[in-house]
């Protein structure tokens, strides 16, 4: 956007901006509140006057001594001893005022009813009796007597009501003047009576309600006609009563017969009539009393300022009294006495410093009270003037409210709040109305201050700033200064004064100011940008780039687009800023890179700490990478397409560093172990390097994250090709971690190399130990040596370092155990001793949950070496026992009868210690002989023989060309219970082919384990045997393991025997066609 022309309102404000009809305040400014000498001598006058001559008893919280307010009149008028002493006797030489009780009958409730009706026609008769006052007592004893006013006083100086008909509770609102000489003998009475008219008998019968009024009847009777009837009284001395009165006061006398007579409304002052002063006789009172109460609020405000305090609003006491006093005396009412308050603070408020919620009071009381006919021309253009100036001295101050209204002061706000709802209060009030009436709305004027007292502290701000010395550098950072100012004005706008101008005017203060700074700023700024050019030295770039986060921090004040109404002077504002990009981009590359270096130059490779196990250098490449993340959110290109070209840039440059930093940090680990002579120092230092670079890849991990790719992907959706993105940020990240993780498993690899010579040696040493050493003792070596190298990588690696350790070395140490195991075949006491370690050697490695999980641990080599250890560490017997476990399970699970099945009973009687086997019968047998039959017989054997030393093989009978043969032969075991309940524990059934001419063929074998025979179990004997029917099966042709490591077993004769045995059956399988079942 071109902003060469500028725009309506980039000038200076005048003055009179914002006023009503062009005018200055300085034009209507108020009359001053400095009295000329002549005019405070009679003033003084009037004052002391007023004092001298005080009526009444003191007010609640008003001074009692007329000395004390004598004091404070000669300070409030800075008058000098000599001067006040002279003007103290002029004014007692005065005459004396006529002394008045201004007395208000307002109303009476509860009276008396003295007609037939049951009602009363009340009047009162009022006036003052001279000369009967008693001191400190009452005034005498005709206060019990009836009828006081009537009788004591003169009928010219008695005052009558007028008569309220049929009522108790009579309204009057009568006031009379009353004058008096002496207060101190003069009393004041009030006799309220009951007119009588005459009436005749019927009327009054007529009116007659109950049994009372028939009482009234005849009481009237004896009474002379037209003779009014006594309701009360009230007597009161002057010298009791305040200056002011208003109170319900008890009829009086009270007697038995009426103890209650009701209760009468009065007020009273006390005012003074031909006042002698030069200012009474020549002034009207309401300007007299105008002048009084200037000069002493001056006063009041001036002494608080003098002791460092700012005036509350409240008088005090001497003030209030005096006020009061003169008030009263001339008589003023309350509407010419708010008038007079409300032009004597609206004319102080505009040069003296005092709360402007002082207004507050005379603005209601005046709307209260308006009535325009009560004030004369003069006064209705007095108080027209007073409206203007104030109005016109609020917006001056709205205009200038930054500078008259600090934030740096805490009440500024609450002061500024208080004058606009005193100018919206006077612009509501109907007396501002009628006198004002061309007057703009209030909303309208203080708008219009705000923006030209925006215009005009923008450019005082730009005066400020300016520049001692004429550069590009140093006009940058002006600007830059003063778009901090005009943001952190924006600021304070939204957070503090805005909402006290939209609360009390509905006006956002904030937008106003922001669209007319926003202008303002972006003309400068573009002028600036355009003059600096592409060519830049690396300063003038660093503050072009201040310069652009702040303006943008500026522009993220405003409201979004879619709430604008058209277009703003700083969108756009990023494309003045674009030629300055690569010159930021590599300045922050160089800063990073550097302090890469003289990071890497100043690291100890020592550790931080026991929880921090990386070096100095990490923690400052993570604050490195920080501060470029910083600046790439701080920078923030509003431009997709260039967002997304400018983070690639910030990728590949951190990326870089990244691998600049892997190198740097080894090259400072070989200085440092060059001249190390301790190997554990060197493996130290490259315990801190691994973890240094495991840092780094935790740091070089969070940058989708920090630079906001996924909100980046966003943005560029429309402007690139699908998966751009992803093919390039994350192809440039996957390819630093993977340079990083390569980086890192090499040094892990080289400490755990260093660790497997030492598990290695100490594997092969188990075997050589001698016999006579327990294996648990003879792990003890391995053991230590684990415990003391993991704990101390343990302590120097970071977690995922040490997790990658432990991983390699359980590989290694798997294969170094398989590769003993292998050797030590038949050797059970080396194999046990292997398999106690590979035990404590899991346990060691799972570190209670701090190493390696159990998934890492029980890989497929562990579980075969497991099984391999288990089977070499057992005895021959165990071996054996093992094989017929096996068969028997290979039993359990055939289902195939491809080879025959056989069919028996079996059970056990526990009496007589014996196993019972019916043999049944056979069937499906495999034609062995060439004729395509066989001759069948089978052989019963207790299996493993060691359990069953005595019992011989049994055989059947043999039966000739049959497969199906029908043995049905029983036979008998004497056997024990306790060999037949083992694991392995079998009934063998060998079905053989019998041949006369060469060795017998095997047609398939049967496994029966004794456990689930009926009987061996319980005590009971079995009743009726279920038949088993068992299929045939082959031994594996492939070899079992158990019978390989039995065969390994030269010297054991056992085992031997059944090797060659087994090896016979299975070559026996080997020789026909069929495969054997599952």
């Amino acid at each position: 956007m071109d902003l060469s022309c500028g725009r309506p309102g980039d000038k200076e404000g005048g003055p009179g901006a914002g006023l009503p009809e062009g005018l200055l305040w300085e034009q209507i400014k108020p009359p001053s509140h400095h009295l000329s000498p002549e005019e405070r001598a009679l003033l003084y006058e009037e004052a002391l006057y007023t004092v001298l001559h005080r009526l009444g008893q003191p007010e609640p919280n008003h001074v009692v001594e007329s000395s004390e307010l004598l004091r404070y009149l000669q300070e409030a008028f800075h008058m000098e001893p000599e001067e006040h002493q002279q003007m103290l006797q002029q004014v007692r030489q005065l005459e004396k005022p006529i002394f008045c009780l201004k007395a208000t009958v307002k109303q009476a409730k509860g009276i008396l009813g003295k007609d037939v009706s049951g009602f009363s026609d009340p009047y009162c008769l009022l006036g003052i009796e001279q000369g009967v006052g008693m001191p400190g007592g009452s005034p005498g004893t005709r206060r019990q007597q009836k009828a006081v006013v009537r009788h004591t006083i003169p009928e010219e100086q008695t005052h009558r009501t007028q008569v309220i008909t049929q009522t108790l509770n009579p309204v009057w609102e009568e006031t009379f003047i009353l004058e008096f000489e002496d207060i101190s003998n003069a009393s004041f009475h009030l006799d309220m009576w009951d007119l009588d008219s005459v009436e005749s008998v019927r009327q009054k019968l007529g009116e007659l309600t109950d049994l009372h009024g028939l009482r009234r009847i005849f009481k009237e009777a004896r009474k002379d006609k037209g003779q009014d009837d006594f309701l009360g009284n009230v007597v009161l001395r002057l010298q009791d009563l305040r200056c002011r009165e208003d109170q319900w006061y008890p009829l009086e006398p009270c007697t038995e017969t009426y103890p209650d007579r009701g209760q009468c409304h009065l007020q009273f002052q006390f005012i003074h009539k031909r006042r002698a002063t030069t200012a009474s006789r020549s002034q009207p009172s309401y300007t007299v009393h105008l002048h009084l109460l200037q000069q002493l609020v001056s006063h009041e405000v001036t002494q608080h300022q003098a002791g460092s305090t700012s005036w509350d609003g409240l008088l005090s006491p001497q003030a209030a009294t005096i006020l009061f006093l003169h008030a009263t005396q001339k008589d003023l009412s309350d509407f010419h006495r708010s008038m007079a308050q409300w032009l004597a603070y609206s004319r102080l408020y505009q040069s003296l410093e005092f709360p402007s919620s002082c207004l507050l009071k005379p603005i209601t009381s005046i709307e209260y009270q308006w009535i325009q006919g009560r004030l004369k021309a003069e006064q209705l253009e007095e108080l027209a003037t007073s409206f203007n100036s104030l109005l016109a001295y609020g917006l001056s101050l709205i205009r200038r409210f930054r500078s008259v209204f600090p934030l740096s002061v805490s009440d500024s706000p609450a002061r500024l709040q208080s004058l606009l709802r005193v100018l919206v209060q006077m612009c509501k009030m109907k007396a501002f109305g009628e006198l004002c009436p061309s007057s703009a709305p209030l909303p309208r004027l203080v708008t219009e201050a705000l923006r030209t007292g925006t215009v005009e502290w923008f450019h005082l701000k730009q005066q400020h700033h300016q520049p001692m010395v004429q550069g590009m550098l140093e006009a940058g950072k002006a600007l830059l200064s003063l778009v901090q100012d005009v943001t952190g004005d924006l600021h304070q706008c939204q957070r503090t004064w805005n909402k006290i101008f939209l609360n009390v005017l509905k006006i956002d203060l904030f937008s106003l100011a922001f669209l007319e700074l926003q202008w303002l700023v972006a003309k400068r700024v573009q002028d600036h940008t355009a003059a600096v050019g592409n060519s830049m030295s690396p300063e003038v770039g660093e503050s072009l780039f201040q310069l652009y986060i702040s303006v943008k921090e500026l522009c993220q004040l405003g409201p979004v687009p879619t709430e604008r109404d058209g277009v703003l002077a700083l969108d756009g504002f990023h494309c003045w800023f674009q030629p300055a990009i690569p010159s930021w981009l590599q300045k922050t590359y160089n800063v990073a890179l550097a302090r890469v270096q003289r990071a890497v130059q100043m690291d100890k490779l020592v550790p931080l700490g026991e929880l921090t196990k990386h070096s100095t250098s990490a923690v400052d490449l993570s604050t490195c990478f920080a501060q470029i993340s910083h600046t790439a959110r701080q920078l923030d290109w509003p431009n997709p397409e260039e967002a997304f070209m400018i983070t690639v840039k910030f990728v590949e440059d951190t990326c870089r560093l990244a691998l600049v930093y892997c190198s740097l940090i080894k090259a400072r680990a070989r200085e440092l172990s060059a001249g190390q002579k301790d190997q554990g120092q060197a493996a130290n230092m490259l315990c801190v390097v691994v973890n240094d670079m495991e840092q780094l890849r935790l740091v070089i991990g969070k940058l989708p994250t920090q630079l906001a790719w996924e909100a980046l992907e966003q943005r560029v959706g429309a402007v690139l090709e699908e998966g751009q993105l992803q093919n390039t940020l994350h192809a440039q990240l996957q390819g630093a971690l993977a340079g990083l993780g390569h980086e890192i498993r090499t040094g892990v690899r080289t400490l755990a190399e260093q660790l497997e010579v030492g598990i290695a040696k100490h594997i092969q040493k188990l075997v050589g130990i001698k016999e006579s050493v327990l294996p648990e003792d003879a792990i003890l070596p391995l053991m230590k040596f684990l415990e003391v190298e993991l704990h101390y990588m343990n302590t120097n690696l970071v977690k995922e370092n040490f997790s990658s350790l432990l991983t390699l070395l359980w590989t290694h140490t798997l294969t170094v155990l398989a590769e003993v195991a292998a050797s030590q075949r038949s050797c059970p006491l080396a194999s046990s001793r292997l398999k106690i370690a590979l035990q404590n050697l899991e346990i060691s490695f799972y570190a209670e949950g701090c190493g390696l999980p159990p998934e890492a641990l029980h890989t497929a080599t562990f579980q075969a070496l497991q099984r391999n250890l288990e089977l070499q560490a057992a005895s021959s017997r165990e071996l054996i026992q093992k094989y017929f476990c096996s068969r028997i399970q290979q039993q359990a699970e055939t289902t195939s009868e491809e080879l025959g099945a056989i069919t028996i009973k079996a059970s056990y009687r526990a009496s007589e210690q014996k196993l019972r086997v019916e043999l049944l019968s056979a069937s499906s047998l495999l034609p062995l002989d060439s004729n395509g039959s066989s001759d069948p017989f089978v052989q019963l054997t207790l299996e493993p023989r060691h359990e069953f030393p005595e019992l011989a093989p049994r055989e059947t009978q043999k039966h000739k060309k049959d497969l199906h043969p029908l043995f049905d032969e029983t036979f008998e075991f004497l056997v024990p219970a306790e060999p037949c309940q083992k694991d392995g524990a079998c009934l063998m059934l060998t079905v053989l082919d019998h041949d006369t001419l060469g060795a017998d063929d095997l047609e398939g074998e049967a496994f029966l384990p004794l456990q689930a025979v009926p009987g061996l179990t319980g005590t009971e004997e079995p009743g009726e045997v279920p038949q088993t029917r068992l299929p045939l099966t082959y031994p594996a042709p492939n070899g079992d393991p158990v019978l390989q490591l039995l065969e390994s077993r030269r010297g054991d004769r056992e085992a031997q025997a059944l090797v060659r045995l087994r090896r016979q059956r299975a070559k026996q399988a080997s020789q026909h066609a069929l495969r054997p079942g599952p």
